[in-house]
């Protein structure tokens, strides 16, 4: 596991829209993960509107991303689930298809995707991503998130012919 995270974002004070798609199997591991997110957000993006959808697992996290993504255009989308591997291969089916399938809809949607819906091998493993106070994919989610926001309004500001707001 890498430990070395993008530095943390400036905090941004405007209204922003944040979805997240959250899965409810492996509930513990999600709740952590979920939990790490709001905290950090909290600090990062204090005027932010934080939707939560949950779904039943992992497979059905892209279906309802993209009807979020079509219907309410948030700045940006966090997609959280666990997915532990077991005995057969279906694990690393499931998570290439939702891999792929959050990818196509940040590219098709142009709105960011922050992509934590993490395949481990073990409870451990996951134990030590979502619950960990170290390293928390949670927050890096939270983080990316606000990074993504901020490039995204520079970007589309400069497109407009409005000067590009303050580097990051």
């Amino acid at each position: 596991m890498s430990q070395h995270a993008p530095t943390r974002p400036r905090p941004v004070q405007e209204p922003v829209s944040i979805a997240v798609v959250a899965s409810l199997y492996n509930h513990q591991f999600v709740q952590g993960l979920l939990d790490a997110a709001r905290e950090e957000l909290e600090m990062l993006a204090p005027n932010a509107a934080l939707t939560v959808y949950r779904v039943p697992g992992a497979f059905e996290i892209p279906v309802c991303s993209e009807l979020v993504l079509k219907n309410t255009r948030p700045d940006v989308l966090i997609a959280f689930g666990v997915i532990i591997r077991g005995s057969t291969e279906h694990a690393d089916l499931v998570g290439a298809s939702v891999t792929d399938a959050l990818q196509q809809m940040a590219v098709r949607h142009v709105i960011p995707v922050v992509h934590e819906v993490l395949l481990v091998s073990s409870e451990e493993q996951a134990e030590e991503r979502c619950l960990g106070v170290t390293i928390n994919r949670g927050t890096e989610a939270a983080q990316t998130a606000v990074n993504m926001i901020s490039l995204f309004r520079k970007m589309r500001a400069s497109f407009a012919g409005t000067p590009a707001l303050e580097e990051a």
